[in-house]
């Protein structure tokens, strides 16, 4: 990887960069590495990881368990180029429960015999579900169907977009018994709401990529120790700050952008400091890159009234749903055996309509105990659980989500949990800290270039356009690589030119894998018919 420059000039552009997460760090290092000079604005005291989330115990806490799919090719790339050779664990297998006790498992699908996708999905779970008839299995067919037929062209997009994905379940003849077994469990932890709050359009986008698009499109692994922070972006944090282009302002938050007048180009970001409430300006701004979710889009809209007048379209964008998420660790006085390390709750009166899964981080970490346990000796597992679509679950208190977890749900996988106790636990809330991908959000949803040039945003609910990728719904990946298409899209319109412009222009950005044949032909074909059928009125059923 092309080494930024050390020694900024004045022929080289300023970024503001609000925002930490995977976007704001894939827009940082493209234009770090182009030479181009960043600051970095975040709410979090350290947003580079090098100060690890603690317990006042002194004990790892990671707000939310996220897995890295084997469609991630950009972020397997950062780890190549960070050096980091032993960072993932194996692909894993996981597990659904529900009251009635396990209703099926996920293999690692990379394993076993490569057919073409849907029939090698189907070969490979065919004893895997425990309850769930043949049957109604079989029932999801229509929705190939209509997954083939999605993006034929933005109009159909946005039919799809329009309609709620229980809708269109229904009416594609799912069993309501699959809907509420499988796909009702999987939506909301995948994307967080129940399938009659979503998007049809974004529901399938986030089935196919996951499940239909190659046999193996569901394997997934973990971080072998520690924390995301820890193990990838404190690394690639270091090697940015080294070149002198990357400043990060931690535990601030930007309160307003100030416009130019009369060209309207981004002149200053006003920011606040969390911890003395002091504000202060960045000044010399030559562009900025919103990595934000709708909750900070709307706060930085509202305090910004001139830049909402020109750009409506991020006024919008703040006013999209958010999700509510409980973040749980426990550190129990001894050790569970549970035969899957990722595990998924579902239909439990106890769940107050949210999602949650868990996990067993003693199993997943388990050549870094110690760690763990805050460098104390480990006594016993310990579990991460995340609860999303959380409203009603944040509204308990501390004990009473944990007496939730321990007595009621837990139990219901391994009994064995029953008689466990808990020596140290942690809640954490995160109000409206996802995205809703509700009915008719496409054009809520932020483009990545806006109408003003300086102004770019990135992030796993952003418009991509042209400069889609292919990895959908709430991910990783998608961050990460909005994240590396935003800064060059800057860099691409000569808005910010860099030290390194000469030799590194733009980023790359790894395409996912090609689709497979039989979809290419499918989605081939549906156009070739539904196309003219379209021109005269006649429309796929689900669509009239």
């Amino acid at each position: 990887m092309p080494e930024p420059s050390k020694a900024p000039n004045a022929d080289v552009s300023h970024v503001v960069m609000i925002g930490a997460g995977w976007a704001g760090w894939g827009a940082a290092k493209a234009l770090c590495e182009a030479g181009v000079r960043v600051t970095m604005v975040d709410g979090m005291s350290d947003p580079t990881g090098r100060t690890p989330m603690r317990t006042a115990s002194g004990k790892p806490f990671e707000a939310g368990t996220r897995g890295f799919w084997r469609d991630y090719p950009n972020i397997n790339a950062l780890t190549d180029e960070l050096g980091l050779t032993d960072v993932f664990t194996e692909f894993t297998t996981s597990a659904f429960w529900s009251p009635a006790g396990l209703e099926a498992t996920a293999p690692v699908f990379g394993d076993g015999l490569q057919l073409p996708s849907p029939l090698g999905q189907a070969m490979a779970t065919i004893k895997n579900f425990k309850r769930l008839p043949v049957a109604d299995r079989l029932s999801i067919a229509g929705l190939l169907v209509a997954t083939l037929d999605l993006n034929r062209n933005e109009k159909t997009f946005r039919c799809y977009d329009a309609i709620d994905a229980l809708t269109l379940f229904r009416q594609l003849g799912i069993t309501e018994r699959l809907i509420d077994e499988f796909l009702r469990p999987v939506l909301l932890v995948g994307l967080f709401k129940p399938p009659e709050e979503l998007s049809a359009a974004v529901t399938m986008e986030l089935l196919y990529y996951y499940a239909l698009a190659h046999q193996d499109s569901f394997d997934v692994r973990w971080i072998r120790s520690g924390s995301i922070a820890e193990q990838l972006i404190a690394p690639l944090a270091e090697r940015l700050l080294d070149s002198g282009l990357l400043t990060v302002l931690g535990g601030t938050l930007a309160t307003r952008l100030n416009l130019d007048q009369p060209s309207e180009a981004i002149r200053s970001v006003e920011v606040r400091c969390k911890a003395t409430g002091r504000s202060s300006v960045v000044d010399d701004v030559d562009a900025v890159v919103l990595a934000l979710g709708a909750k900070g889009m709307h706060a930085l809209m509202a305090e910004s009234p001139r830049c909402s007048d020109v750009l409506p379209e991020l006024a919008a964008a703040g006013g999209l749903g958010a999700i509510d998420v409980v973040s749980v660790r426990l550190w129990l006085d001894r050790t569970i055996a549970v035969a899957d390390p990722a595990n998924v709750f579902s239909r439990f009166d106890s769940l107050k309509g949210a999602g949650a899964t868990f996990f067993m981080l003693d199993q997943l970490q388990n050549a870094d105990l110690d760690a763990l346990w805050g460098g104390s000796e480990p006594q016993g597992s310990v579990v991460a659980s995340d609860f999303y679509n959380a409203t009603a679950i944040a509204a308990l208190s501390d004990e009473e989500i944990v007496d939730t977890l321990l007595n009621e749900l837990l139990p219901q996988a391994v009994p064995a949990f029953r008689s466990a106790q808990v020596l140290e636990f942690e809640v954490r809330r995160y109000p409206g800290s996802v995205s809703l991908f509700s009915p008719g959000s496409l054009s809520k949803r932020p483009p990545l270039q806006t109408a003003l040039p300086s102004v770019v945003c990135a992030g796993d609910w952003v418009r991509m356009g042209e400069r889609e990728h292919g990895a959908k719904g709430l991910c990783q990946e998608r961050a990460y690589v909005c994240g590396l298409e935003a800064a060059n899209a800057l860099l691409r319109s000569g808005v910010v030119k860099g030290a390194n412009a000469a030799t590194r222009p733009e980023h790359p950005v790894r395409p996912i894998r090609p689709e497979e044949p039989q979809v290419l032909l499918g989605r081939t074909l549906n156009k070739l018919v539904m196309d003219p059928l379209e021109a005269f009125g006649i429309r796929w059923p689900w669509l009239a």
